[in-house]
């Protein structure tokens, strides 16, 4: 390790000079083990912004993300390197079938003008199409996807949860499959799209809303649903795509046997799937904007869903 590589990327990163992503992949780099450069960024945080750069850190081991409980488990990787690809976004505005107007985010790598990529529809948490998930758009975008994020609260968003339960129980599911049924026709409609069917990836609330939709939709070739509320075993025999589902042990709102009854509905029909399940891992451990973020299991996580798309989508 070079510790002066190492101090230098810590006073980089305090005085924002480079972003948490940019400072992970490098730490990790120079340490060699996603779990020190986690102790690390641990480190870093709780450190005033403006505080002076410590003269020296040496992060101490810390266990990695435990192998998932359920069948198909692979040994937790290491986590994926950023990509250095252009990014360009911007709002769009797209019709629906009738020819009224809905809207949302799209993210694409520059790149993907002269050599056209897959598509992928990433869907919001109950707090609606925040910045957050303009992020993970965007990070989608830098690995080789076109990712457009529907808005499906048509311009609300949600920042206590009250307003998001409210917005939740006001939303249309049927109705929001839809819409994302249509932001994928517009999707794969744009000329640096490749491909006759589309990705699709959600969180919490996007993530039932990820499994509703690969009940029901032809057109998508690959989905991730994140801690979403699982399908009953009924359901699960209706998906019509690889499934690959990332979950928390210690979520509060969704157990692991309902999780474990829907995978064994969908091995039962015949469905590829994957599901893993990150011990003391809670609910919206993937989001790193809350409280609730796990940067191992959310690293394992991205790296297998990277690889479920990269497997799934042409």
């Amino acid at each position: 390790m070079d510790r002066v590589y190492v101090m230098n990327l810590v006073a980089s990163f305090q005085l924002g000079h480079i972003s948490r992503r940019q400072f992970f992949k490098r730490s990790t780099a120079a340490l060699g083990s996603v779990a020190l450069a986690n102790s690390l960024l641990a480190a870093c945080a709780a450190v005033p912004p403006n505080a002076p750069a410590p003269a020296a850190i040496v992060p101490t081991a810390a266990s990695a993300t435990a192998a998932p409980t359920l069948p198909a488990a692979l040994p937790t990787p290491e986590a994926a390197p950023e990509s250095d690809a252009e990014v360009m976004g911007e709002d769009v505005i797209y019709p629906d079938r009738d020819g009224e107007e809905l809207t949302g985010y799209m993210a694409w790598p520059a790149s993907a003008a002269a050599s056209p990529v897959p598509g992928l529809i990433v869907i919001q948490e109950w707090w609606g199409l925040n910045e957050h998930i303009k992020d993970v758009t965007r990070r989608f975008a830098a690995q080789g996807y076109v990712a457009l994020s529907p808005d499906l609260y048509h311009g609300a968003v949600a920042t206590e949860p009250d307003e998001a339960r409210k917005l939740v129980m006001a939303l249309d599911m049927p109705e929001a499959v839809a819409e994302i049924g249509q932001a994928i026709d517009f999707l794969l409609s744009q000329e640096n799209v490749t491909g006759e069917k589309a990705g699709i990836v959600g969180f919490c609330m996007g993530g039932r809303l990820v499994l509703a939709s690969a009940t029901t939709l032809e057109t998508i070739a690959a989905a991730v649903p994140f801690y979403g509320s699982p399908l009953t075993p009924e359901e699960s025999a209706t998906v019509k795509a690889p499934v690959q589902g990332h979950y928390g042990a210690a979520d509060g709102g969704i157990s692991v046997e309902s999780v474990k009854a829907m995978q064994d509905a969908m091995e039962a029909a015949g469905i590829v799937n994957e599901f893993y399940i990150y011990d003391a891992a809670p609910h919206a451990f993937f989001n790193d904007t809350a409280a609730s973020y796990r940067p191992e299991a959310a690293a394992a996580a991205w790296t297998r869903t990277l690889a479920w798309f990269a497997a799934h989508l042409s």
